[in-house]
Parts: structure tokens; C-alpha cells; sequence
């Protein structure tokens, strides 16, 4: 593993924590793998607010344990060591902000899915409901590789300094969720924002999550990799995993690139390349795009572990062929929506709509999808349906650059 060099401009420590350990003993390791984080608590100690993205949101009935730990969620020994070191080395204001899929879309009560409820009591922190007013839009550093603005809550997208901690694990669709992808949980969905479908999105997703990235730009990122989770990001409970390892970086490329090595991953790695079945590397895409590195060269990384920390691998859903099908069409049928903007936006303004081999498919101003695209998808369900709100002013900035660059792409690889 690299030595120390403060010269680099990303440091990424990993540590050895057994999934075991108590309370006390957790925070020990955390405060090992943080305190070597010089400009992380730089950028943390001058904030008045910090913002604290835990990924531990679920129905109670709904999450998955492993000797008494959460597998798929941060656990209690990390969420309780992380806000005990903010406490103990900041003055800061400090939130915690999620915005809840379960209480959108499966009707949970509000707060009823907040897991680490009491860990904030404890400590005396706020817990805000990202998907409730005021919603804002906000530009993206240098006009964005997906979109140029996002909505936000601003108490994430206007905090002096993001907090990001995840669970070490991998997904279906992006191949890893970490301390990145994290950052998703933060999108407002409908009315105030898009349908969460709108960015989970063939190709759109990767550059998106590189865009959520840059707005945010975590100060400091957390991987808890004590008990992990193998094959997709829910489930239930299959693939149970033992990292015994936590993560800790000052830049949230740098450090998903640490962890998806410890995982057993090549950070370097891109789309037809496992993990990555279905959808580009959004680490790569967003270190493209100039923002943060997946070059352990490039890393001051030092690690008590050595890789990979367990098995790791991500479900297969789909065909390859079906997948290649799904990305050229979508790319595709973004390409045709540009061409047609102004003449659909005379039909559909102010609505959402799919659009499949050149035709509208569907239209609601909700955007809410009572079916899924796979149904609705009907004779031809190697076509992709494309999802767009249909905005006269293009006022979101959508970038149909990348979808003339995925075909290209996809040639070159055929």
C-alpha cells in the first residue's frame, strides 16, 4: 500500500475494526482512520453547519440483521462513534438530513424509518426531512456533466461542510453504493422535486451521481465496513458479509475508490467489467469529469487490511444483450427528444413523459408511474423508455451530449 505523501491531494485511511467491537472500540478505530484527515477537519472545524448523510433509512419490518448488527445500513457503534467525534473536535451546528424513499412511495409514517432516531437524540442533533420545503435549485460547479441544477434541500446543499457515511456493499444497478451513491438519498422526489426514477436512470445515473458529487463535495466520507453486504444493496438478507474494516477519506472519489479496491474491485474499471453489468462506473465518470481520482496512485491511502476484506460481487438481472439493448436505446431515444423538444413541448409542457422508439408512450404531470417501465414497455421490451419532464425551457440543463458520446462509445466496444 501507498506510504504517507502529503503532496497528493486526496488521503484515504483504512482500519481494522472488528465487527464485534463495542462502542468504545469503534470510536477508537474511527478516530485512528479520521485523525490523519488533516484537510477533512480543516474544512469540518471552520463550518458553522454540518450536514450528516447517514445511509440507515427503512421500514422496521424491512431491515435486515446480522448478529444483532444492521447489514445493509450503517450500524449504531458507527453512526453513534461518528457524531461523538464531530461533537468532541467542532462547534458546529450539526443536521442530519435524509429524505425517506419508504415514506414517498410505500406510505411509512413520517420519521417511522429514521433507524438511528435515538443515536440523534443522544447527541442532541436535528433531523431534517430532505423531501419537505424549501426545496431550492442549485447550480452544478462548472455546468455539470448531466445536468446543470439540481433540487435540494438547503440544509444539505447550503451546509458549510457534508458529512457522508455509508455502508460497504454492492449494487445492483451501480455495480458498489458507497459513500458517493450515498448522496442520492438526498434527492427530493415529487412535487417539490423529480420522481426518484427521473435520476436512477440508465446512463443518466452515473454523470448524475458525478454531478450530486461535485454540488456537495463531502468534507469527510465514512465507509463502515464492519458487516457488509454482497450481491445487491437490499434483498433479504441474502450474501451477509464481514469487512471488519472502516473507511475514512477526505474526498468521496478518492475514498469509494479505496473502498471498491478493498472490496476486490478495480476502481479503474468500467461498464461490461464486473461489477459494473449495468451502467458505467460513476467514480470514472465523475474523475473524468475532473472531479477527485481513481488512481490509488494518485492517494495518500494507507490500510491496516489488505484486499478484498470479503467476496464481493454484484447480481446479474439482466441479459447482457438486454442491457446493451437498453443503454443504445435510451441513449437513442435521448437523442430523439432533443430533435423533437419543441414540437412535444406544444403537447406535454409541464408533464413527464416516456417516450420509446420515437413515440410518447405515456404522459402525467405527477410523474408518478403506477406500472413498471418493464410493463409498460408492452410488444418490446428490449426497447428502452426514456423519461423526461418536458420543460419548453430545458430550464434543468439536461446535457444530450452524453448520449450521442454513449452510442459512440457502445460502437467502439461492439
Amino acid at each position: 500500500m501507498n506510504m504517507p505523501n502529503k503532496k497528493k491531494a486526496f488521503s484515504v485511511r483504512a482500519v481494522q475494526c472488528d465487527y464485534r467491537a463495542q462502542d468504545d472500540e469503534v470510536y477508537a478505530a474511527l478516530k485512528r482512520a479520521t485523525d490523519p484527515l488533516h484537510r477533512a477537519w480543516d474544512r469540518l472545524q471552520r463550518a458553522r453547519r454540518i450536514a450528516v448523510k447517514f445511509n440507515q433509512d427503512k421500514m422496521d419490518q424491512a431491515v435486515v440483521l446480522y448478529e444483532g448488527q444492521r447489514q445493509q445500513l450503517v450500524t449504531d457503534k458507527v453512526a453513534r462513534a461518528t457524531l461523538r467525534l464531530l461533537r468532541e473536535r467542532t462547534s458546529a451546528e450539526i443536521n442530519v438530513v435524509d429524505v425517506s424513499f419508504y415514506q414517498v412511495y410505500s406510505g411509512a409514517e413520517p420519521d417511522s424509518t429514521t433507524q438511528i432516531r435515538h443515536i440523534l437524540d443522544e447527541f442532541g442533533v436535528t433531523y431534517v426531512n430532505g423531501n419537505t420545503g424549501p426545496i431550492r435549485w442549485y447550480q452544478t460547479p462548472g455546468g455539470g456533466q448531466m445536468f446543470g441544477q439540481y433540487p435540494l434541500h438547503p440544509a444539505i446543499a447550503e451546509a458549510d461542510a457534508v458529512v457522508s457515511v455509508q455502508k460497504l456493499k454492492s449494487h445492483a444497478f451501480m455495480g458498489v453504493t458507497l459513500c458517493l451513491k450515498n448522496l442520492f438519498g438526498l434527492m427530493p422526489t415529487q412535487p417539490l422535486g423529480r420522481p426518484r426514477f427521473y435520476y436512477h436512470h440508465l446512463v443518466r445515473m452515473p454523470y448524475m451521481l458525478a454531478d450530486i458529487g461535485r454540488i456537495l463535495n463531502p468534507a469527510l466520507n465514512i465507509l463502515d465496513g464492519t458487516v457488509c453486504q454482497a450481491g445487491e444493496e437490499w434483498g433479504p438478507g441474502d450474501h451477509p458479509r464481514i469487512g471488519n474494516v472502516l473507511i475514512a477519506g477526505d474526498h468521496v472519489i478518492a475514498t469509494d475508490a479505496c473502498g471498491a479496491h478493498l472490496m476486490g474491485h478495480d476502481p479503474q474499471a468500467d461498464w461490461l467489467t464486473p461489477p459494473f453489468h449495468r451502467d458505467r462506473n460513476a467514480l470514472k465518470v465523475a474523475a473524468e469529469g475532473g472531479f477527485g481520482t481513481v488512481d490509488l496512485n494518485e492517494i495518500d491511502f494507507v490500510s491496516e487490511v489488505q484486499a478484498p476484506v470479503a467476496e464481493f460481487h454484484t447480481k446479474i438481472t439482466d441479459s447482457r444483450e438486454m442491457v446493451q439493448s437498453w443503454r443504445r436505446t435510451t441513449a437513442e431515444q435521448g437523442l430523439r427528444y432533443a430533435e423533437m423538444r419543441h414540437v412535444l413541448a406544444r403537447q406535454y409542457a409541464g408533464e413527464y413523459i416516456l417516450m420509446q422508439m420515437g413515440e410518447v408512450k405515456w404522459h402525467d404531470p405527477s410523474g408518478v408511474l403506477q406500472r413498471s417501465r418493464r410493463i409498460l414497455s408492452g410488444e418490446h421490451p428490449e426497447q428502452a423508455m426514456f423519461f423526461k419532464y418536458v420543460d419548453p425551457d430545458e430550464a434543468e440543463g439536461e446535457h444530450f451530449e452524453v448520449y450521442e458520446r454513449t452510442l459512440k462509445e457502445m460502437q467502439t466496444r461492439a
